[in-house]
């Protein structure tokens, strides 16, 4: 019986080396791109493809919603002021009919539609009653004696009662009656712009200032590194002021955005710089010193792709904090200017009604979280897709 032994193996240790042809493929395997692999790591995350799913449905919410809503973000009807989004509706002889918090009555179709609001009645305040009439002569009286109020007709409490969703403002009405929705939309515009100014900037002056002083190192290196130090230790809320009175006090989005161009790269350029320290010591660094390649070339063509990885990694974790400094100062009335609608001046706003109509603080509280653990999300993913010491 003839042993068929592998061409790699050989009882001499000093024959030729035998290659058949297969050996190749299997020692090599497939190949694959670096951005196919990485695209592989990114999406064995689920949570990471969470994030981007939201990410991009909450984009085209924003930026192609608006131009579907029949609202816009400033127009008011004071006649719908804190609609909630579930209406409590009490049927009278066949027909719809809710209190408002303006003790105002509203007549509503049996698919949610706002079809009347009836704001003059008869008000008792001895029996803390307002009486109205509606079309066909009959007589609706709101009892506002007992929260929340209820409607009564001829001294009997009306029991017979629906929740409803409000079929014309799908996520109810502030305290000027503006569309939720549509101002919510806006809010999320103005989020995601900023986001894409911060890692605008993060990547172009972040990158370029910390690669440069890691390359050059030595004296740049030590006065570049103090400049960032003193632009950091200067709350960001002092730069957003100054520049308000520079400009306007209209001016406030602008503001920011001028404020994180000022900023806001500080993180990326230490990153950066740290990563590139560590970089020009390669060999193939100088190779291409020794070979006379010019210092930009070699930081653009050589350094800065080695330091992909942790640029879009810091970049993605940047947004979310972006995210938050733009809220948080609309929140407080340093952000974007009335009538503009911003998640951070939703919720300002919201906190006049909180008691009565909370949900004017959750729907915007609601869409900063998930856009905050979206782009945290994604930034994890990235993360450990570009790890180099992830096996392939």
């Amino acid at each position: 019986m003839t042993q068929v032994m592998d061409p790699l193996l050989t009882t001499d240790p000093w024959a030729p080396a035998i290659r058949a042809d297969d050996i190749q493929t299997r020692l090599s395997g497939p190949s694959e791109s670096y951005l196919r692999t990485t695209l592989k790591r990114f999406l064995r995350r689920p949570s990471a493809i969470v994030g981007a799913v939201v990410v991009l449905l909450l984009a085209l919410f924003a930026f192609v919603g608006p131009l579907l809503s029949p609202y816009s973000y400033d127009e008011q009807n004071l006649d719908h002021v804190n609609l909630p989004p579930v209406i409590t509706a009490t049927e009278v002889d066949g027909r719809f009919f809710a209190p408002t918090q303006g003790l105002g009555l509203i007549e509503l179709s049996s698919s949610g539609h706002l079809l009347e609001t009836i704001e003059s009645g008869v008000d008792d305040p001895v029996a803390k009653r307002m009486t109205f009439t509606v079309s066909g002569g009959s007589e609706i009286a709101i009892n506002y004696r007992v929260k929340p109020p209820v409607l009564m007709q001829n001294g009997s409490t009306l029991t017979s009662t629906t929740l409803m969703w409000n079929a014309d403002h799908v996520f109810g009405t502030d305290g000027l009656g503006r569309d939720m929705l549509t101002r919510l939309m806006l809010g999320l515009q103005i989020s995601l712009l900023i986001a894409i100014i911060a890692m605008a900037v993060n990547l172009f002056i972040g990158v370029i200032y910390g690669g440069i002083s890691g390359y050059l190192g030595g004296n740049v290196d030590a006065v570049m590194m103090r400049i960032v130090d003193i632009v950091s230790t200067i709350p960001l809320i002092l730069y957003v002021v100054l520049i308000q009175v520079l400009l306007s006090s209209s001016a406030g989005f602008l503001s920011i955005v001028i404020a994180l161009s000022t900023v806001y790269w500080v993180d990326m350029a230490r990153v950066v710089r740290g990563q590139v320290l560590t970089i020009r010591q390669r060999e193939f660094v100088a190779a291409a010193q020794t070979m006379g390649t010019s210092n930009a070339r070699i930081l653009g063509q050589h350094i800065i792709p080695h330091v992909t990885g942790s640029i879009v990694v810091t970049a993605t974790m940047l947004i979310p904090s972006a995210i938050f400094i733009e809220a948080f100062m609309s929140f407080i009335g340093l952000g974007v200017a009335a009538p503009m609608a911003s998640l951070g001046t939703m919720a300002n706003d919201a906190l006049a009604t909180l008691r009565s109509s909370p949900f004017q603080l959750f729907i915007p509280a609601g869409a900063i979280a998930v856009l905050m653990f979206s782009f945290n999300f994604i930034g994890d993913g990235l993360r450990d897709a570009l790890d180099p010491r992830q096996n392939r």
